[in-house]
């Protein structure tokens, strides 16, 4: 069964994007929105037949080009033109899922009827999208302040005939596919070509993307360190609700909470302790996945903001008679946004590495490298060296970008956002993290069998479980890198 999801200026939630993601999901344009789209058709139509005032990108150049004016004849022909020269994309192809957002949010944007566009063009893509037509999108182009020109432009390329999609499993070009489904070129009118290019849409894909996954990565997080915890025989004492009510930052309440009842009615939470401490990276958990928590709810906040938003250039107020050229397509909100996303995804992942390392280091009374006849057998000894890797690649991604700027058109375009760079680090911020959990979850689970007759919590018991069905305890050693992908496939598909 297909759900619906009509283009309307109802807010869009988190809950709306995971929607979006779901494959099963098809656009229709609201009877509202359609009335926005074509009444600030109208009204451009109708300025441009009686007027011959320059306004930029509508019958200028762009860019440093802008004192150039544009015959009215040739103002379809400048719209193409600046599709096709901006199509400029280099480096990895854009994930389908990704491209599936950048077309739900350009549509949305559009359809808030400050643009200028025609429905026809509204329309088109959004049959692209219900029929899976997936423009080819590279990674790298944007400098995420003229809006996200290069990638938006490979996303507009199959509406004027050009460029490649994927369709049916393959990349194939989009004129046949265009013929194939019986659609017609669009011929875009003023401003169309600019409203296209313009906007955010390729860091906000991006963004809403690593989002998503954020709060799946944190609620990971939180069971995973509970059973790390339980497995090194550690304290609960640290999670006491005093203790987080006298330092009361939101998320490190929410986590130590957490905890407390994920390991409710563990018997190995319960039993005595030998030692009065645990090390910080079990101790501090609160502190620390609580501080990325925080962080998670800023980006959402920002992100949220911006897919609500008018994000191309220049602007229609058609009810007050108004065209302004001003900068909305900026991306410095989501550049910081998303390099700070990428600081405390990557932390989760930092603090996670340092609990599979106690894990496997032979302390309180766990054999070394989780194995019992560890010297012919290496155990989780190199687990934790992939880990390791992965963590310093994260520390490695998460150099900031929004502190960069390059000067392009010519100085006027003189300060750029680079949030396109903090949007795919972030990316790979994302996956390299939920790997490193991947690791911790299969070493804590090897790590609780030693602990046996106790048993942690029903709860995490369960998950223990589920994970047995697809990955056993290691007796002797075998090939991990599977276990290791299986481990990372349980995480991004087990429901919690």
């Amino acid at each position: 069964m297909n759900t619906i999801h009509a283009i309307s200026f109802r807010t869009l939630t988190l809950s709306d994007i995971q929607k979006i993601l779901d494959a099963t999901t098809l656009l229709e344009l609201s009877g509202e929105a359609v009335g926005k789209i074509q009444k600030c058709r109208d009204y451009l139509d109708k300025k441009m037949s009686e007027s011959t005032e320059p306004i930029y990108g509508i019958n200028t150049g762009f860019g440093s080009l802008y004192h150039r004016n544009i015959a009215k004849d040739q103002l379809e022909k400048l719209q193409e033109n600046l599709v096709m020269s901006h199509a400029c994309g280099t480096g990895a192809e854009v994930p389908q899922e990704i491209v599936r957002l950048m077309l739900f949010l350009k549509i949305q944007s559009l359809s808030y009827g400050y643009s200028g566009v025609q429905v026809e063009t509204v329309q088109r893509l959004t049959e692209m999208f219900n029929h899976n037509v997936l423009p080819v999108v590279y990674e790298m182009g944007s400098l995420g302040a003229s809006g996200d020109l290069a990638p938006l432009a490979h996303l507009s390329l199959p509406l004027i005939e050009q460029g490649n999609v994927f369709f049916r499993e393959k990349i194939q070009n989009s004129n046949d596919v265009l013929a194939s489904l019986g659609w017609r070129k669009i011929h875009l009118k003023s401003k169309e070509g600019l409203a296209l290019l313009n906007g955010t849409q390729f860091m906000s894909a991006y963004g809403m993307w690593c989002v998503h996954h954020a709060h799946r990565l944190l609620t990971w997080a939180n069971i995973i360190s509970a059973l790390s915890l339980d497995a090194f025989d550690g304290r609960i004492e640290a999670f006491d609700e005093r203790v987080h009510a006298i330092r009361a930052h939101t998320g490190q309440q929410k986590v130590a909470g957490e905890i407390r009842n994920l390991l409710a009615d563990s018997e190995l939470i319960r039993q005595k302790k030998k030692h009065v401490q645990d090390p910080y990276s079990f101790r501090c958990i609160p502190q620390v996945h609580g501080a990325s928590y925080d962080a998670i709810q800023y980006a959402e906040k920002t992100l949220l903001t911006e897919i609500n938003s008018v994000t191309d250039n220049p602007n229609i107020f058609s009810e007050e008679d108004k065209i302004i050229s001003a900068g909305n397509f900026h991306g410095q909100p989501l550049a910081l946004a998303l390099d700070f996303l990428a600081i405390a995804l990557a932390e989760l992942g930092n603090i996670s590495e340092r609990r599979t390392y106690q894990l496997i280091s032979g302390a309180r009374e766990l054999p070394s490298y989780l194995v019992a006849n560890s010297g012919i057998n290496s155990g989780l000894m190199i687990p934790q060296y992939t880990a390791a890797s992965l963590v310093s690649q994260n520390k490695q991604l998460c150099t900031p970008s929004s502190v960069d700027s390059i000067v392009s058109s010519n100085g006027q375009e003189d300060h750029v956002s680079m949030g396109a760079n903090a949007a795919t680090k972030a990316y790979r911020v994302v996956n390299n993290t939920y790997a490193i959990l991947a690791i911790e979850l299969l070493t804590a689970s090897q790590a609780l069998e030693f602990r046996k007759p106790l048993r942690t919590s029903v709860y995490l018991e369960q998950i223990v479980s589920n994970l047995r069905t697809h990955i056993p305890f290691i007796e002797t050693d075998r090939l991990l890198h599977n276990d290791m992908r299986k481990a990372e496939w349980f995480l991004k598909e087990y429901k919690v």
